[in-house]
This record gives structure tokens, C-alpha cells and sequence, in this order.
């Protein structure tokens, strides 16, 4: 039997790309096409389902075929995105993964993106790519190779040059629509807190967490996923319970409230107000829907 060979360069590694859906099939779809065409394909493409089985079956019938994890949503309009991810993760890890790139399902990855984050990924590193928010689709859907036209990176998050890594990242400028780490760093971290369901404030605890367990944020250069259009509502008025529930968790957990300035846009609005006696926000008789 021949012995262990020290010039042989190590296996490159397991690389899951992990995503959650609840209806948006073609903004699915479309993430699956482009996931195709990356220069380094995933090795695994988990897709964790919130009562959705429709989304699963264009999941599982695509390219990369998709293992399917079906997550169900407990109560009516409070998607559980946090233990949706969580699901995801442990299925990617049972499956070998080494790194795991999560991706909201509105975002379509780069070209490049999924090998940059394979390589750039270190165990102690939370890595986040640019995000550029897309205009609405023209005639005919958007078509990928057109997207680095469409749109530049969210100016709100540092943009650095493809190759580059800009290490200190603000925690509290973490978002979940796209990053990655190591298997061993999300067990270090350990995962998302579950106690959040609904829109909101999730992804924020979960940088929390990252810093506690001294897990330092990157912005990452050369990794770019494009959000597909979607209309939104600024701020989000039909999501005022979940950001007022979840906000609630986050003090308890953290101290402060996160998303004050959807809080502070919603008390202009005469729907929610801060009581100093006890330090919460809570919703007015103005908020109070049929």
C-alpha cells in the first residue's frame, strides 16, 4: 500500500448553494439557469421549500437538480425563514458540504460568484458579495448575460474591486440575500435563531451571534448576485407586526432594537409608537387592521 503523496494538492471543496422559496418560481428558475452556467458549479443545490411543493418540483426537474427540503410554516403569513435556512444547512452538511453560499431565491448569482466565494471561504470568515438590485424585467425576462449591465452594487454596502477582500465589516450591515461560509464556521456560529419568524430582523441576530463567537465579516469582491425586481412597499407597512414581534425577540436577545428606521418611518405614519417607560415600540390604534 502506498503512503500519503505530500506533493498532491487537496480535493477542492464541497460547495453547497443553499436557497429558500415560498411561491416567485420564476425568480427560481431563473437562479437555477444561472447556477448552470457558473463557471464553478455547486456540488450540491439545496432548496429548502416553505409549504410550497410546486417550487420543489421545479427544483428537483431543473439543472443543477435541486434536493429538496420541505419546511412547513407553522402559522398563516410568518414564513419561517430562519429555521428554513437552518434546514437547509443541515441537509448541505450531511451531504458533505465543506461551504455553504446562501442565496436569497429573488437573487441570481454571478457567473464567477460561487468559485469566488469556494476560494475566498476560511473557516473564522462570514463572507458577503455585492448585491445589485435590477430593474424590471424588459420584454421577454432579463437575460443573464445582460445583468452586470443592468445595475451597480447597493450603495448602502461596501462594493470592493473583484479579487479584493475588505475585512472589519459592520455586523449590524450584514444581510442574508447573499453569503457563505465554512461548514466549520456555521457550526461554530450556530446557525439562526429560530425564535424569529416573519419578516425581519433574523439575518441582524445572526451577525450578533457571528461577533459573539468572534467570526469576523468580509465584504467580498468578485462574487455579485443581481436581485431580481420585485415590488416592495417603503416602508414595509404589511409587515408591521412581524418587524414589531421580531424586533421585540431581538431586544430581549441583544439589548436594542434593530430596524429603527423602519420603526421610526412607521411612528411618522402615526402606526407605531416608543414608549420610554419601558423602552418597547408598539403598535397604535392607527395600526389596527380589519
Amino acid at each position: 500500500m502506498s503512503g500519503p503523496n505530500p506533493g498532491a494538492s487537496a480535493p477542492p471543496p464541497h460547495v453547497a448553494v443553499i436557497t429558500l422559496v415560498a411561491g416567485r418560481h420564476r425568480h427560481l428558475a431563473l437562479q437555477q439557469s444561472a447556477l448552470a452556467r457558473a463557471d464553478r458549479r455547486p456540488d450540491s443545490y439545496v432548496v429548502a421549500t416553505m409549504d410550497d411543493p410546486a417550487a420543489g418540483a421545479i427544483a428537483a426537474g431543473g439543472s443543477p437538480a435541486a434536493t429538496v427540503v420541505p419546511v412547513a410554516v407553522p402559522l398563516p403569513g410568518r414564513l419561517p425563514l430562519a429555521a428554513a435556512r437552518n434546514a437547509g444547512a443541515r441537509r448541505a452538511l450531511a451531504l458533505g458540504a465543506d461551504v455553504l453560499v446562501f442565496l436569497d431565491v429573488d437573487c441570481v448569482p454571478g457567473r464567477e460568484s460561487v468559485g469566488r466565494y469556494a476560494e475566498a471561504a476560511a473557516d473564522g470568515l462570514l463572507l458577503c458579495g455585492t448585491v445589485a438590485y435590477l430593474p424590471p424585467p424588459p420584454a421577454g425576462g432579463y437575460r443573464l448575460a445582460r445583468l452586470p449591465e443592468l445595475a451597480a452594487p447597493h450603495p448602502g454596502r461596501p462594493a470592493p474591486r473583484p479579487g479584493r477582500l475588505l475585512r472589519g465589516g459592520d455586523p449590524d450591515l450584514f444581510w442574508s440575500l447573499s453569503f457563505a461560509l465554512t461548514a466549520a464556521t456555521w457550526r461554530r456560529i450556530g446557525g439562526f435563531c429560530e425564535e424569529y419568524t416573519g419578516y425581519g430582523g433574523e439575518d441582524t441576530d445572526f451577525a450578533r451571534l457571528a461577533h459573539r463567537a468572534g467570526v469576523d465579516l468580509y465584504w467580498l469582491g468578485g462574487a455579485p448576485a443581481y436581485h431580481q425586481h420585485h415590488p416592495v412597499e417603503d416602508p414595509p407597512v404589511g409587515h408591521l407586526d412581524d418587524i414589531l414581534r421580531n424586533g421585540a425577540v431581538f431586544r430581549r436577545r441583544w439589548g436594542w432594537w434593530p430596524m429603527e428606521g423602519w420603526l421610526r418611518a412607521f411612528a411618522r405614519r402615526g402606526l407605531v409608537r416608543f414608549d420610554p417607560a419601558t423602552g418597547a415600540w408598539e403598535a397604535t390604534h392607527a395600526a389596527a387592521r380589519p
